[in-house]
């Protein structure tokens, strides 16, 4: 059909696809406007103006369902909630106000990276985003799949006295979702106020089977989902998800990482668990941890901001270890618009010996994949460690057809043997760290919100180094040779799948 309006076969004689001269005229010159009004790809500006010219009414249609990127718009509300909540602190950061002490201790317990391309990249960071600045007096413990988080965030959960927080992806409908569920209503039976933000997407299973119902209507227990489909607000965007995973317990204690509370992180009879790396937060860092929740507590719920910003959940922190910490929150709206990806491209290209990534889903944006064959050409090593059988296979495939040209680069493609590795992190130069939730991908780096811990620390990366190079020694490097081998029909397939990739 497109090939025979495009001419290269008779026309066909479809009253329902004709229209007159002036009418497709009219249709494309529209379609081009919107195009050229609203910069994008060049490649995909002139896919839509050649489908439109070729298809006028069903390519117009066509763009105007799914063409326009209407996420700027969707996402405003979430922009204007967020700068609301960020009025409503400055006001109570105020002079005699309830917490001025904690703007005393963000002022002064700010740190200064010693050594100049860390400082040079903090100063950069310090200008992309202001609202976090690098923090010391942390502690950050590296854990390392679910024997480890798991036993440390119950611990930490039903040892509450207060309040707990608690956000997630994917909360699933089975064992472990019910055993996380059952522990932080214990906690609210005891008078411990516990909120809980789930991801409608990622928990769509366990919202479907109602398997929140059972908990409703607790005292103290609120369990509410991140969604941005909901008439009654005027949101009707399915694209973004809140991706984030952060647990704060009594303002003390925080976690952050990679990990979803469901079984694939426990061994089952069909197979191994999953790979994840999950971190554990003392200090100051963990109100940053704690603003990021409320923040997008605030936001789907209207729960006053006054209530949310009380002293109690902003209690004082005094300096738990040595590591500075800043927290880099990431998502589409216009503050946080690609900032992560700014960020890694800024220590990509900052690198000067070393470039280690761990990553489910490596589909990196044309920027980063840039930066790091660059860094390979002048000399850096850089080693990427992704899963040689992922959950997504689509994904898998799409990644596939990156490899060739990071190869020829030099770039260092490890794949590591099921069970499927999930974790993610960014090493350079054995002296910064990215930990979080974020994943290389133009979802995790464009459309999700996402939270990352920037780490300017030594020690802490050597500790996490050692975990990841454990990693890498169990997995299986690629060779640019062997690699072009692979026949025809796989290339097609992964080609095929990149068109897949999520974008903006």
């Amino acid at each position: 059909m497109l090939l025979a309006y495009a001419g290269f076969w008779a026309p066909v004689d479809w009253p329902t696809l004709e229209c007159s001269p002036w009418l497709k005229l009219g249709l494309f010159t529209a379609v081009a406007l919107h195009c050229l009004l609203r910069p994008r790809d060049p490649r995909s500006t002139l896919l839509w103006l050649f489908i439109t010219w070729a298809l006028p009414v069903p390519g117009a249609l066509f763009y105007l369902t799914v063409g326009i990127n209407r996420v700027r718009e969707k996402v405003w509300q979430k922009h204007r909630s967020d700068q609301t909540f960020r009025s409503t602190r400055a006001l109570h950061e105020q002079e005699e106000r309830p917490l001025a002490y904690w703007r005393g201790i963000r002022d002064g317990m700010q740190a200064r990276p010693a050594d100049p391309p860390a400082r040079a990249l903090n100063a950069y960071l310090d200008r992309l985003a202001p609202d976090h600045p690098l923090l010391g007096g942390n502690d950050v413990q590296v854990l390392v799949d679910a024997p480890e988080a798991f036993p440390a965030m119950f611990d930490a959960i039903r040892g509450a006295r207060h309040h707990i927080h608690l956000q997630t992806f994917i909360l699933g409908a089975d064992a472990t979702g019910r055993e996380l569920l059952d522990a932080l209503a214990a906690r609210a039976a005891a008078g411990v106020q516990v909120r809980v933000l789930y991801d409608a997407f990622g928990s769509a299973r366990a919202r479907l089977r109602g398997f929140f119902r059972a908990y409703s209507g607790r005292p103290c227990l609120r369990i509410e989902d991140f969604t941005q489909v909901n008439p009654l607000r005027r949101r009707f965007q399915l694209n973004l998800r809140n991706h984030r995973k952060i647990l704060v317990v009594d303002g003390a204690v925080g976690f952050t990482g990679g990990m979803n509370f469901y079984d694939a992180y426990r061994a089952h009879a069909g197979g191994g668990a999953t790979h994840d790396y999950h971190f554990r937060v003392a200090g100051p860092a963990v109100l940053e941890l704690q603003y990021s929740f409320l923040r997008d507590w605030y936001y789907m719920t209207d729960e006053d901001p006054e209530r949310l910003l009380a002293p109690v959940y902003f209690p004082p922190v005094p300096p738990a270890g040595r590591v500075p910490v800043r927290l880099l929150n990431s998502g589409p709206t216009a503050s946080e618009s690609e900032s992560l990806l700014d960020a890694l491209f800024a220590a990509i290209t900052g690198a000067q010996r070393q470039i280690l990534l761990v990553t489910p889903y490596f589909v990196p944006p044309d920027e980063i994949r840039r930066a790091l064959r660059c860094a390979a050409l002048r000399g850096v090593t850089v080693k990427v460690l992704v899963p040689a059988v992922n959950n997504h296979f689509y994904v898998g495939y799409a990644s596939q057809s990156l490899y060739d040209s990071l190869l020829e680069s030099g770039v260092r493609i490890f794949e590591l043997p099921p069970p499927f590795l999930h974790a993610k992190a960014a090493l350079v130069d054995d002296a910064l760290a990215f930990v979080g939730s974020a994943n290389l991908d133009a979802r995790s780096l464009r459309l999700n919100y996402e939270t990352t811990l920037v780490a300017f620390d030594g020690d802490f990366a050597t500790a996490l180094k050692r975990v990841v190079l454990d990693d890498f020694a169990r997995a299986t490097e690629l060779s640019l040779a062997e690699w072009r081998t692979r026949p025809l029909r796989r290339r097609l397939v992964e080609n095929f799948c990149s068109l897949l990739s999520p974008v903006a």
